[in-house]
């Protein structure tokens, strides 16, 4: 193709006229099966698994032998050594969570677990009426977790083309290699809003590639296609290079029709699915850790008998007609019974050591080895004194994850069992996470939690290099048969009159794709952002993904989802420069800065679909004042909901209505605050600002999750003890420093190595907390207050919300920095605190997703900013400084040194706090903010008390 084709130079627009049917589609990289071929053409067989652990001290003596060293992680227990080319989960592993969000957690480092609302999410395109999120999406309820990864976009073929009018084009790329490509066009169901019949282009790109290119593509959004108004007329040159410009137009030729055509094409793109799970078990008694003692063990004990019991059912192997897994069920070879159970409509078959043939004279058992030793996952369970676990026993090419679980108080009432886990190194984290010192009962709890580690494990191995390659070559041959026996002679329509024109100007000027990002547009439109992780302190570049059902974030690199919710749990955003945060489910919030290249905007283009997609709004930037008593004149609730606003008060005025959502508070997002530090900031702050978010237009409460008793509500409470014992403080004594544990976590979360003067969303300190020059003085560094004798920090209310009424409450979390870091190089509009994590290459730019060469990441230069917040509110309107000095301190590269509130509190700087000494609270649920009993009547009285 010339370099002056539309195709190329509009690639970066091309991608949002492109509608990703799945996760795995998102991730498909067409420039990468060209370098995919010489690839596996090179690639030489490697030791993997089990066997890279037992022959690395043969290896080692190997003088010309070129190997890898790894020590393995450390990570050791009474059930597991570390072992070279093995890593350990040993209980404790959290899941990966990139937003601000309820719960104590230490800072995220190592392997990650997948959050729980990504697991079982593959399809983001689903017709009117259909979702994925049938149950109510909370990402704290961690009962009812679906098996991880199933790539169930695979079923794309069967369920949109299988028997129904399309075209399958196969051919020989130059660089691609085999290459399959599947076209349908298909009526769009007509929109509320749609005046005419709009028609869809389904397509399919099939390459040696494992992920494959699904999705849809309007027909509008193709540049200098003529409308049409019949499926019969299908413009396949302009689709396939519209979507994929990859592929060499010429090398392909129209598939042959027939049944025998479509299951061959089933048969490839269904390759990976599979619900039919092997998993040996082995039994280690008292005093062994050998592959060869465990293989040797003739029969079963009585510990023994009873785990495989809770975990399946003894069937008859002879006349068994379901799952056999290589057993023999007609004359009874490999033993008489085995271990059968089903799970989330999949089917796991044990291959169980001391029910498979023993062989007298064989001390290596090659009967049982030869079942267990092909399989990938495999359970050791040990008795009581058995020693420790190591892969480096085993010789084994396939055996790449071992469950080892461990009986306690076996063969009694109280029967319980611990559970680790080594998987290969290449094997990526799985869950269900292992809690920090489980300890399972015996129960039907127990397992399900141990089926579904068996086949999470399995669907992990094969995400390894190893089963990776073998699929791929498995999947080239396929390939290549298609294009060798299922071709016929007819070539695309090159269609020449359009070529004639391609000198014109005005043809240049007709060639823009149109962004469509309307409800009709049902599949997910991608864009390249970076996400601002704030549980490792770091920006990821990933792949921000919106359908009509579900918003995602895919890691680049790993290709896995990292943050993922249901578009009906998204409650707004607000959008500063060139990042944009989202508010989701109660509050929590996730930030990402778009990567810009041209002439576009893509942050509006992001605000677009959302608002085409969801029921959010955008947040409302509010800045609150106080009447002559220091009230504010609205009460909240502690999810920040606002459930009464004075009527023609100051918070009225300012725009703050009953039903709206308060979701940070002087730049401290709602979500990680306890219901006291909300209570605190909006009491003591000098001046105070509020993000909101609007109420529907019944005035009802925008709510992201159905779930009645959400944990959301009672993470927080009791995370802080009073320590004074009622007494209270002298003048100039220090707040007890916050635990360790959340101290970290507050800094994680909102104090990120940025400027503390930063424009847009940056510190929201108060007059009277800048001017403190001693806040962080103590010798630990952690967050601290002094407080004045004449008042305490907030009121406690009767019913005992924090503890006791001479308690000393926590210290506030510092607030958000900007959004952009001004102490690292800056990147249209955000900064990177570490190199990026990899090199993008042209040959790696990927389909309808990653931009084109010529969209290198590089500055824009924009007349001023757009802002999409309806109220805007200067930092100086509550800093004290003017624009120009924060400006100047954009270079600083100092935390943030105050959290709202001086050390040295004088009583005309908190003279409302007074007031409301004596204040009484309604309830635990509802607080009544800076209100004053008997107030009514008198200069500026707040808000008044409701009649019991």
């Amino acid at each position: 193709m010339d370099e002056g084709s539309p195709n190329l130079e509009n690639g970066c627009l091309r991608r949002r006229g492109f509608a990703h049917y799945d996760c795995r589609s998102i991730g498909a990289n067409l420039g990468y099966a060209a370098r995919l071929r010489s690839l596996l053409s090179r690639r030489r067989n490697t030791t993997t698994g089990a066997s890279a652990a037992s022959t690395l001290a043969a290896r080692s003596t190997t003088p010309d032998s070129i190997t890898e060293e790894d020590p393995g992680d450390g990570l050791t227990n009474d059930l597991l050594e570390s072992c070279p080319f093995f890593r350990n989960e040993i209980g404790g592993e959290e899941e990966r969570m990139v937003g601000l969000m309820r719960g104590k957690r230490k800072t995220q480092r190592g392997p990650l677990h997948r959050p729980v609302l990504a697991c079982g999410v593959s399809v983001l395109e689903f017709p009117p009426g259909e979702t994925h999120w049938v149950e109510p999406a909370c990402p704290y309820n961690t009962t009812n977790r679906p098996i991880e990864v199933i790539d169930q976009g695979a079923l794309y073929y069967r369920k949109y083309f299988y028997q129904q009018e399309h075209q399958n084009w196969f051919g020989m790329d130059d660089n691609l290699g085999p290459v399959a490509v599947s076209v349908r066009k298909e009526k769009v169901e007509k929109t509320p809003n749609a005046t005419s019949h709009i028609y869809r282009y389904r397509l399919l790109v099939r390459t040696s590639e494992l992920l494959t290119l699904r999705g849809s593509v309007m027909e509008d959004a193709i540049p200098n296609l003529k409308p049409s108004s019949s499926t019969k007329t299908v413009n396949t040159k302009e689709v396939i290079e519209y979507c994929a410009p990859e592929v060499q137009i010429s090398c392909l030729r129209l598939g042959t029709s027939g049944q025998q055509t479509e299951d061959s094409l089933l048969k490839l793109d269904e390759q990976g699915l599979s619900k039919l799970y092997k998993v040996g078990v082995m039994y280690c008694k008292a005093g062994q850790s050998t592959e060869e003692q465990m293989y040797n063990n003739h029969d079963a004990g009585p510990a023994f008998d009873e785990f495989l019991d809770s975990i399946g059912e003894r069937v008859r192997l002879k006349g068994f007609d379901k799952y056999k897994a290589g057993l023999d069920n007609r004359t009874d070879s490999t033993g008489l019974y085995s271990v059968y159970a089903q799970y989330q409509d999949c089917e796991i078959m044990f291959h169980v050591s001391t029910l498979l043939p023993f062989t007298p004279n064989n001390r290596q058992q090659l009967l049982r080895k030869r079942h267990i030793g092909n399989d990938i996952v495999t359970i050791v369970f040990q008795e009581p004194g058995a020693q420790p676990f190591t892969p480096k026993v085993i010789r084994s090419q396939f055996q790449h994850v071992f469950i080892i679980v461990k009986a306690v108080n076996p063969c009694s009432d109280n029967t319980h069992y611990r559970v680790s886990v080594t998987r290969s190194k290449e094997v990526p984290a799985f869950g269900p996470p292992i809690p920090e010192g489980a300890l399972f009962p015996k129960s039907k709890a127990f397992a399900e939690f141990l089926l579904a580690k068996v086949i999470n494990a399995e669907n992990a191995a094969h995400q390894s290099e190893k089963f990776v390659t073998m699929a791929t070559r498995t999947r080239q041959e396929y390939l290549k048969d298609l294009v060798a026996n299922y071709t016929t002679m007819t070539a695309i329509e090159t269609n020449q009159k359009f070529s004639m024109l391609s000198f014109s100007s005005k043809k240049k000027e007709r060639w823009r794709p149109r962004f469509l990002p309307d409800e009709a547009q049902c599949g997910a439109v991608c864009w390249q952002v970076v996400l601002d992780d704030c549980s490792q302190s770091t920006l990821v570049e990933c792949f921000l993904a919106i359908s009509s059902d579900s918003l995602v974030l895919i890691e680049e690199t790993t290709r896995e989802i990292i943050f993922v919710t249901p578009c009906k749990s998204i409650l707004g955003w607000s959008t500063n420069t060139n990042s944009l945060r989202l508010y989701y489910h109660q509050g929590e919030c996730v930030t990402v800065h778009m990567r810009e290249g041209g002439d576009r905007d893509e942050l509006m283009e992001v605000v677009v679909r959302l608002r085409a997609v969801t029921s959010a709004s955008v947040a409302q930037e509010l800045s609150l004042k106080r009447n002559p008593l220091g009230q504010l004149g609205f009460h909240v609730q502690p999810d920040g909901v606002v459930t009464q606003v004075e009527p023609n008060g100051l918070a009225w005025t300012a725009g703050l209505r009953q039903g709206a959502r308060l979701v940070e508070i002087c730049k401290v997002a709602v979500s990680t605050l306890t219901h006291d530090q909300m209570v605190d900031l909006l009491k003591t702050s000098v001046a105070v600002t509020v993000a909101v978010i609007p109420p529907l237009s019944e005035g009802v409460p925008r709510r992201g999750c159905t779930l009645q008793n959400c944990k959301y509500n009672t993470i927080l409470e009791g995370d802080f003890e009073n320590n004074n014992n009622g007494s209270q403080l002298t003048k100039g004594v220090r707040q007890q420093a916050v635990t360790s544990s959340v101290r970290k976590r507050y800094e994680r979360s909102f104090s990120p190595p940025r400027s503390s003067n930063s424009s847009g969303y940056g510190t929201g300190s108060s007059c009277k907390s800048s001017a403190s020059t001693d806040r962080f003085n103590n010798n630990e560094g952690t967050l601290s207050s002094s407080l004045s004798t004449e008042e305490r920090w907030y009121d406690v209310s009767e019913c005992g919300l924090g503890g006791d009424s001479g308690s000393t409450p926590p210290p506030l979390p510092i607030r958000h920095t900007s959004y952009d870091q001004p102490n690292s190089p800056k990147i249209n509009g955000y900064s990177l605190h570490e190199s990026p994590q990899h090199d993008y290459q042209v040959g790696e730019k990927v389909t309808c997703v990653v931009k084109s060469a010529k969209e290198t990441m590089r500055p824009i230069n924009r007349s001023q900013d757009v802002y999409v917040t309806q109220l805007k509110v200067g930092m100086q309107d509550y800093t004290g400084q003017s624009a120009d000095s924060e400006r100047g301190s954009e270079g600083s590269n100092s935390r943030p040194l105050s959290d709202g509130h001086s050390d040295i509190s004088s009583s005309s700087d908190r003279i409302f706090s007074a007031l409301s000494e004596e204040r009484e609270r309604k309830s635990s649920v509802t607080t009544f903010l800076n209100w004053k009993p008997g107030s009514r009547g008198k200069p500026g009285g707040g808000f008044p008390s409701k009649k019991k």
